[in-house]
C-alpha cells in the first residue's frame, strides 16, 4: 500500500486544519500492586494487567508488578486518587475539607485514510477537565466533563449530514460521583467508571463499561470507554474485597450513525435489495431495565483471582431485521438492546520476570444476526446465543526496556446457528512489542489476527515525550480481511495518524 506524498506535510496540514489545537497527556502513574486492580478512577492496567490499552496505544508501559498488601479500604486501595494524606492518616488526625486539585488534558488527533477513495477521517480535539476533592475525612467528591470537536465534518464533506451532525461536537459527562467512607465499606454514588477486566486490544471481562465505539476499537480507554450511572457498595477485608453494583440509568455503546467510517454492523443485503436504518430503539428508563451485578475477588499466595456475575440490558445493540417488498426491495434494520446475563472470572500471577492473566465470560442470550437471507420471511433476522470467550496473556518484561506480550483468545458458541457468521470456535492471537529508547521515545507494535482466516489488524506507533506534560506520536492502523471478518469489513479503512497531546 502507497500513501500519497502529500502525507510528508502532514504535522503543519492537520494542524491548521484542526483549529491549531496541538496536545498531550502525561502519562500515567505506574501502578505498583493490587491497588491498580479497581482503579475506577482512571482505569489502568494493573500489575498483572499490564497489556491496558492505554499502554497499548501510547501510555506509559506498567512496571512488573511487586508485591502489595491487600487493600483494607478504598483508601488503601486508592490513596493518591483520594487526596487524603498518607501522614496525616497515620498520626491519626482527622481530614479536614481539601481545596479542589484540577487536573485535565488536551489532544488533538488527526487522520488520513486509504486507498478507497483516500480522505481526511478524522481531526479530532478532545478537551478533558476534572475537579476532585474531600469534604471530610470520609466523604470526597469528583467532577469532571469532556468537548469533543472534530474539525472533518467542518473542513470536507465527505460524510452524510447525519454522520456530521452526530460526530462534529460532543459534549460528554465524565465521572461526576460522591464517596462515602463507613468502616470497612465504601460506597460511591454517580457516574462513574467500572472495570471489571482489561487485556490488550480487545474486549473481555470488561462487561459493565459501555463505549463509545465511533472509532472502532482505535482510541484509548479513557476516550473509549463511557461511565455508568451507577450506586456501587465495596466491603474490603484483609485480602477479600466484595463489590456490589446497581445501575438504575444505563449507558450504551455509541455506535454512530450509517455511513461513518467504522459503521459496519450488519451483513450485506441480497442483490437488488437496499437497506434502510431506523432510528436505534433504547430500552425504557424503569426497573426491571435496571443493570446490577456483584464481583468477589482475593489475592492469596500472590494469585489474584476474582468472579463476577452481571445482568444487564446489552450495552452492544443487535440489528433486527424487516424485509419490505413495495415499493422496492428493502431491508429495514433497527438497534434493539435486550437483557442478557454474564458470568466470569479473572486471575492474574507474577512470576518474576513472567505476568500471567486470563479472563473468561459466558454470556446468555446474547443476539447473532443472521447472514442468510434465503428466509426473507424470518421475523426479526435475529438468533439468541450462549457463547464462552476466554483469553490467557502473557506479558515478558526480562529484556531491558522491553515488554512483549502474547496473547490466545478463542469464543465458543453453544449449539450454533449455521446461519450466523461466525464459527462455532473463533480463534485468535495478538503480539504486542514494545520498546524504550530512554526516557522520551518509544516505539511499539500491536498485531490481532484470526486463526480461523485472513483477518487481522496492524498498529505499529512511535511516540516522542519531547517536553514535561507534552507527546507527540505518528502511527498507523491497517486492517485485513473478508468483508464480514472484525477487521476485514475495514479493509479499505487503512490510515496514518499524529496525535499531540498536553496534560495539566
Amino acid at each position: 500500500m502507497q500513501i500519497r506524498t502529500s502525507l510528508s506535510t502532514i504535522g503543519l496540514a492537520l494542524l491548521l486544519a484542526s483549529l491549531s489545537l496541538p496536545l498531550a497527556i502525561a502519562a500515567e502513574a505506574v501502578p505498583k500492586g493490587r491497588a491498580a486492580l479497581f482503579d475506577d478512577d482512571e482505569p489502568a492496567a494493573t500489575p498483572a494487567e499490564a497489556g491496558s490499552r492505554e499502554a497499548l496505544f501510547g501510555e506509559d508501559l506498567p512496571a512488573r508488578p511487586s508485591a502489595a498488601e491487600p487493600p483494607r479500604s478504598r483508601d488503601s486501595l486508592f490513596g493518591g486518587d483520594d487526596l487524603q494524606s498518607s501522614a496525616v492518616a497515620a498520626a491519626g488526625t482527622p481530614a479536614i475539607a481539601s481545596p479542589p486539585v484540577v487536573k485535565g488534558f488536551v489532544q488533538n488527533r488527526m487522520a488520513y485514510t486509504w486507498p478507497k477513495p483516500s480522505h481526511w477521517s478524522e481531526m479530532m480535539n478532545h478537551f478533558d477537565l476534572s475537579a476532585q476533592g474531600s469534604l471530610s475525612s470520609n466523604v470526597k467528591w469528583k467532577l469532571g466533563a469532556r468537548v469533543d470537536y472534530d474539525a472533518v465534518y467542518s473542513l470536507t464533506d465527505f460524510y452524510p449530514q447525519s454522520v456530521e451532525n452526530d460526530q462534529r461536537f460532543n459534549f460528554l459527562l465524565r465521572e461526576n460521583y460522591l464517596d462515602i467512607g463507613a468502616d470497612n465499606w465504601d460506597f460511591r454514588f454517580g457516574r462513574q467508571q467500572i472495570v471489571w477486566g482489561e487485556m490488550v486490544g480487545l474486549f473481555f471481562g470488561d462487561v459493565v463499561s459501555a463505549k463509545d465505539v465511533r472509532h472502532f476499537v482505535l482510541p484509548e480507554f479513557e476516550i473509549l470507554r463511557i461511565p455508568q450511572w451507577a450506586a456501587r457498595a465495596e466491603y474490603f477485608k484483609d485480602d477479600f474485597h466484595a463489590e456490589f453494583l446497581w445501575i438504575p440509568l444505563a449507558s450504551y455503546d455509541n455506535i454512530g450513525k450509517p455511513g461513518a467510517e467504522f459503521f459496519a454492523y450488519t451483513p450485506p443485503p441480497p442483490p437488488g435489495f437496499q437497506t434502510f436504518f431506523l432510528n436505534e430503539r433504547f430500552p425504557s428508563s424503569s426497573l426491571s431495565n435496571t443493570n446490577y451485578g456483584l464481583r468477589l475477588s482475593i489475592l492469596r499466595d500472590g494469585w489474584d483471582v476474582a468472579a463476577f456475575a452481571y445482568s444487564s440490558m446489552s450495552a452492544a445493540p443487535t440489528f433486527y431485521r424487516q424485509v419490505i417488498n413495495n415499493p422496492q426491495p428493502t431491508v429495514v434494520y433497527e438497534a434493539r438492546h435486550k437483557r442478557i446475563d454474564q458470568f466470569g472470572s479473572t486471575l492474574a500471577k507474577d512470576f518474576g520476570s513472567v505476568v500471567l492473566k486470563a479472563e473468561a465470560v459466558y454470556t446468555r442470550g446474547r443476539g447473532f444476526e443472521l447472514s442468510n437471507f434465503g428466509n426473507l420471511n424470518d421475523n426479526d433476522g435475529v438468533v439468541e446465543q450462549n457463547v464462552l470467550a476466554w483469553v490467557v496473556g502473557v506479558d515478558y518484561n526480562e529484556i531491558a526496556d522491553t515488554r512483549i506480550n502474547v496473547q490466545l483468545f478463542q469464543q465458543h458458541i453453544f449449539d450454533r446457528n449455521p446461519d450466523i457468521i461466525p464459527e462455532s470456535n473463533e480463534n485468535g492471537y495478538s503480539l504486542l512489542v514494545n520498546h524504550k529508547f530512554g526516557d522520551k521515545v518509544e516505539a511499539q507494535a500491536l498485531w490481532i489476527a484470526s486463526l480461523n482466516r485472513s483477518d487481522w489488524m496492524l498498529r505499529p506507533r512511535v511516540s516522542w515525550n519531547f517536553e514535561k506534560n507534552w507527546r507527540a506520536a505518528l502511527g498507523v492502523d491497517i486492517f485485513h480481511g473478508p468483508p464480514l471478518g472484525y477487521f476485514g469489513r475495514y479493509d479499505d479503512k487503512d490510515r496514518v495518524y499524529t496525535e499531540l497531546r498536553y496534560s495539566f
